[in-house]
């Protein structure tokens, strides 16, 4: 932070995070620390190359004020990612109720007798910061998207398998039971148990199609993937609590559902 008599200045250094073909901006903080308006202009050793707004302006008395730069999108990076661009930032008091438009090049002259300060600011480059991949805990670095899919999927259907054993060795046969409620309840088991086998080849279908793409490219994990691989989490995990339910249900109709329920819901 400069330590000026009139104003402190906030960061000493520019840094841009270096992207090509991309506009980057970072901001100055100027901070008033006198009992009067204070003046200021900013200058810079490459003006084509960056956008200061503004580049002039009135702080008043123990206030802040941002100013932003802008570098243009640049085609092409420096060699050793290193910047010989500098700014200057001149100060000066103001009289009372001087506005940006009665701002001149006078007032930051010293041989008139005002008082002036100037801050020389460096420019550097930094590298962008990178967003987190998406990969699940504990995988393994350098593991590929569809094998987390196949791992994936793979556990799933085996704890969905379990369930459905788990749900016909609770039935028993009895075939003199004919309720009504009986039926009623088999035909909408019978209903759910299609939708969700349904909404199961449906998400086969995507993860098959998400693997084709996969053999045309070889990044990082894209977040399509992780969405349904989720996905699918939660579907086979509905399918094994909606299996629960239907063996209890069984249990509360006696055990006695017979071959109709073991058939509507094994899949």
């Amino acid at each position: 932070m400069s330590t000026g008599e009139l104003l402190s200045i906030e960061p000493q250094e520019l840094q841009f995070p270096f992207e090509l073909k991309k506009q980057i901006s970072c901001s100055l903080q100027l901070t008033n620390k006198t009992n009067t308006d204070v003046a200021f202009k900013v200058k810079t050793t490459n003006p084509k190359k960056y956008c200061v707004r503004p580049n002039t302006g009135i702080v008043s008395p123990h206030s802040t004020f941002d100013v932003l730069v802008t570098m243009q999108a640049q085609k092409e990076a420096p060699a050793d990612m290193q910047c010989k661009d500098k700014f200057l930032l001149q100060s000066a008091v103001s009289s009372p109720g001087t506005t940006t438009k009665d701002i001149t090049q006078e007032m930051f002259n010293k041989e008139s007798g005002n008082t002036v300060e100037e801050c020389k600011l460096r420019v550097s480059y930094v590298a962008p910061l990178q967003p987190p991949s998406p990969v699940r805990e504990g995988s393994e670095e350098g593991s590929s998207p569809r094998a987390l899919v196949s791992d994936n999927e793979t556990s799933n259907t085996a704890e969905y398998n379990a369930a459905s054993s788990a749900f016909a060795e609770r039935v028993h046969v009895n075939p003199q039971d004919n309720s009504s409620e009986a039926k009623a309840f088999i035909a909408k088991l019978t209903q759910e148990k299609n939708s969700a086998i349904q909404q199961n080849k449906k998400l086969q279908q995507e993860l098959e199609f998400l693997r084709r793409e996969d053999n045309r490219s070889s990044g990082g994990i894209p977040f399509i993937y992780v969405i349904i691989v989720g996905c699918g989490y939660l579907l086979h995990s509905a399918s094994c609590a909606l299996l629960r339910k239907y063996a209890q249900k069984c249990d509360e109709f006696g055990n006695c559902l017979g071959e109709d329920c073991k058939g509507a819901f094994l899949v």
